[in-house]
């Protein structure tokens, strides 16, 4: 099973990653963005997103995919995926080998967004890089907060203002996990 946790950048994907995987420490973490990072030193990208690489679209179904089936734990996914088409790619890859998926989407007001994200730091030691990872996460909020409008069937919205702790036990309860 592949738990994916999506929204924009700074709802909260990987602060509600995290706490599932301390209550449920048996599951693997898998962020698809490491894989856009190694094709990224490779590859040129196309306006920047590795996202536009159909390569990275394949490796990502692939990857999850291996490790359902090498592993046989669930896997936590927290990545945002708002391009229906570049969604669909890799959802209907996973669900055509037989993996289950639950996909979640974190939503979260543009201005909130925009406030969580003034405030992260991504860099600490590089300001120039930290600032940039800001300005890239601000320029996406619109097209994320859109794609409510446009995400596959079957997704299950999460209030993304709520504490992490009731996102989480209603995370466990979808997918049939008891509440840890």
């Amino acid at each position: 099973m592949i738990v994916w946790v999506n929204g924009a950048f700074g709802s909260g994907k990987t602060t509600l990653v995290a706490e599932l995987h301390r209550r449920w420490p048996e599951v693997l973490v898998y962020d698809p963005e490491q894989i856009g990072f190694v094709l990224r030193d490779i590859v040129e990208v196309p306006k920047g997103n590795f996202q536009h690489l159909p390569l990275w679209r394949r490796q990502v179904a692939s990857m999850a995919i291996g490790l359902v089936e090498e592993y046989g734990r669930p896997v936590l996914a927290p990545m945002t995926v708002v391009h229906p088409h570049y969604a669909e790619e890799i959802f209907g890859a996973l669900e055509a080998a037989g993996v289950t998926v639950h996909h979640f989407f974190l939503e979260v007001p543009a201005d909130v967004l925009e406030q969580r994200l003034d405030a992260r730091v991504v860099a600490p030691d590089d300001p120039v890089r930290d600032e940039a990872a800001r300005r890239w996460g601000k320029a996406q909020i619109a097209q994320c907060v859109a794609a409510v409008d446009t995400l596959r069937a079957g997704t299950v919205l999460l209030d993304g203002e709520r504490p992490t702790r009731e996102l989480a036990d209603e995370v466990l309860t979808h997918v049939g996990t008891e509440s840890r």
